[in-house]
């Protein structure tokens, strides 16, 4: 089923996309298409491999939002 949601990134996963050189296309692909979806507490970490290294980012859903709280390299 096709993703229906809002993602949207917080201040905070705006500047790490910039401070970690990591593109918006890739966030939203590896949501989309994710290794692994890991639910920690009330926390989503969608794990993507990607040709230069495996990102994480976390999430938080609120209803048909899903909002990106940061992102990293593993």
């Amino acid at each position: 089923s096709k993703l229906k949601m809002d993602i949207t990134f917080t201040a905070h996963a705006e500047w790490r996309l910039t401070k970690r050189k990591i593109l918006r296309e890739e966030v939203l692909d590896a949501i989309k298409y994710p290794d692994i979806i890991l639910k920690k507490y009330s926390k989503y970490y969608y794990q993507k491999q990607l040709g230069r290294g495996a990102l994480e980012i976390v999430c938080e859903k609120t209803g048909k939002s899903l909002n990106i709280i940061t992102l990293y390299w593993l």
